[in-house]
Order: structure tokens, then C-alpha cells, then sequence
């Protein structure tokens, strides 16, 4: 089953639960994967550019919510936060600090990585091994103290 169908279902069960909430959320998630759809030269979305897009929906949602903490208006980034919650769980397992920091030592070890000067190699085949499992500013963060 596909994120759309998916979606599509979710949006049925959350319409006759009248979850106004959970609908809010997954009507972004739909409306990000049309725009993915319609987009000029867009072919077959993969599972890829669906991980990215709700990773894209997930970080906007968590920026929103600490503006608005910032600003003191916390009914908004509670509204945020419950969004970023249901977006989330369409999201693949996140890997936690010790797993991310293992698999990079492996990779550094594997593809002989000694300084700080091969980070961006080292970034690069992170991304890949991480596709939607770890934040990338958490990965950059262990590889330069790793590597420093």
C-alpha cells in the first residue's frame, strides 16, 4: 500500500472520528504529495521522495512550533506539535545517537576516512545510509566529533 492510499484511508477514519486535528495534519500530507504529482516533469513518486517530503512536513512543523514558543503563543505550537506527532508516524523508525554514531565508525573504517578534510565524502554516503532514518543535522553533528 502506497502513502497516499494510505493517507486517503486515514483521512476517511479521521473524517468519521472527527479527529479535526489528525485531518489538518493528514490534508498537508496529502496536499504535499499532489504538488509532488503535479510538479513539472514529475514522473513515479518513489518511497524516497515521499520520506523526503514528510521529513520536509515534519521540520516545518517542529520550526513553527518553537517560533511560536518563542513568541509565547502557545496554543499555536501546541497545534504544531500535534501535527508533527501524526506526521511522524508515517516516517520510518528514527535511529537514536549511539546507533547513528556506530554505523559512522563503521563507515569511516570501511572507506579509510582519517580528517576532518573528508567529511563531505563521509556526509555523502551517511545520507544514503540514513534515507529517512536520522536527521541530517544530528549525522553532521557526530561526524565532526568523530572526526575531530
Amino acid at each position: 500500500m502506497s502513502l497516499e492510499e494510505r493517507i486517503n484511508g486515514d483521512i476517511k477514519a479521521a473524517m468519521l472520528a472527527k479527529e479535526r486535528e489528525k485531518l489538518d495534519a493528514l490534508r498537508a500530507i496529502k496536499s504535499a504529495i499532489l504538488l509532488l504529482k503535479t510538479e513539472k516533469g514529475a514522473g513515479e513518486i518513489t518511497e524516497e521522495l515521499e520520506i523526503k517530503t514528510l521529513q520536509k512536513l515534519a521540520k516545518q512543523r517542529k520550526e513553527s512550533a518553537e517560533t511560536y514558543r518563542a513568541q509565547n503563543r502557545v496554543d499555536l505550537a501546541i497545534e504544531e506539535e500535534a501535527q508533527l506527532a501524526i506526521i511522524t508516524q508515517y516516517l520510518p523508525q528514527q535511529l537514536s545517537a549511539e546507533e547513528i554514531t556506530e554505523i559512522l565508525k563503521q563507515l569511516i573504517a570501511e572507506n579509510g576516512i582519517s580528517s576532518i578534510r573528508d567529511m563531505g565524502k563521509l556526509m555523502g554516503l551517511a545520507t544514503k545510509k540514513f534515507a529517512g532514518q536520522a536527521d541530517n543535522k544530528l549525522v553532521s553533528e557526530i561526524v565532526k566529533s568523530l572526526l575531530s
